[in-house]
Formats: structure tokens, C-alpha cells, sequence
């Protein structure tokens, strides 16, 4: 961002054209900058209400635990900056990644984990699911890589 918009006042305003009636309406004059990719993926997992933070406590009401794998974020926020919304598309990229599984887990008590990849994000895949029963150490269903 030019250090000019920073140091914006309401006179500058008037210059471009503005009228005092509307400049007088403005309490607060700020500037924003673009998010970066490591601006999303810190409003991913970061605030006390991040979305992640938030599906991994929904995941889990059904004793499932969510986990985003290695990359998995990264390519979120890499998609998020492609549609130009910033982080107004957060929610619905993850939504659309997890909509099939939020339906499906509930009537399934046998999946414990769902992972959600770089490649699941990237290609639109389903989100891989670990099985396990009560006592026994997670099983991979089958077909799936790691």
C-alpha cells in the first residue's frame, strides 16, 4: 500500500471531488491492504472463533475428530484469494469441501477422524475418513492413500 493512503485526511478528499456534506459523514477515514495467503491461513486458525477451530468443535459433538492435513490450508486460502472475496470465502470453500461429509458422519458412529487433504481441497474430493471402534487403534478404509 503507497504510505500516501495512509496518511489520507478529509482536505484530500475535498480535492478529488468529494462534497463536505458526505466527507462530514465520515467519523473515521482508514485504509485496508490485500490479504496475503499467510493473512488467510492466520483467519483460518487464529481467532478465538477461527472456521477451523469452529468445524473441528462440530466434528467433534459426534466424537469425530476433523484434521487438516499439511497444505490442506494453504491451498484454502489460495482459493480464497482466486475468487477475489478475501476472506468471505472462507466459509463456503469449507463448506463445500465437508457439505457430504456433515450429512454422512452423524448415521456413521464407525468414523472417527476426517482428514481433509491438499489434494481433497485442490481436486474437490470427498475428505478421507478413519475407522475405528471403541478400544481400537483408528483403521484407514480401504482404497484410500496416505
Amino acid at each position: 500500500m503507497s504510505e500516501t493512503l495512509k496518511q489520507l485526511q478529509p482536505q484530500d478528499l475535498l480535492k478529488y471531488g468529494f462534497i463536505p456534506e458526505f466527507i462530514g459523514r465520515l467519523p473515521i477515514i482508514v485504509t485496508l491492504h490485500h490479504l496475503d495467503q499467510q493473512d488467510i491461513v492466520r483467519i483460518l486458525t487464529e481467532p478465538k472463533n477461527a472456521l477451523v477451530k469452529q468445524y473441528q468443535k462440530f466434528f467433534s459433538l459426534d466424537n469425530v475428530e476433523l484434521v487438516f492435513q499439511k497444505g490442506s490450508l494453504d491451498a484454502i486460502a489460495e482459493l480464497a484469494l482466486l475468487r477475489g472475496t478475501g476472506a468471505r470465502a472462507l466459509k463456503s470453500i469449507i463448506e463445500e469441501a465437508l457439505l457430504n461429509s456433515m450429512f454422512e458422519i452423524p448415521s456413521r458412529p464407525d468414523i472417527k477422524r476426517c482428514l481433509i487433504s491438499e489434494r481433497s481441497i485442490r481436486e474437490a474430493l470427498e475428505p478421507e475418513f478413519e475407522l475405528g471402534d471403541e478400544g481400537e487403534s483408528p483403521a484407514r478404509l480401504v482404497g484410500e492413500s496416505a
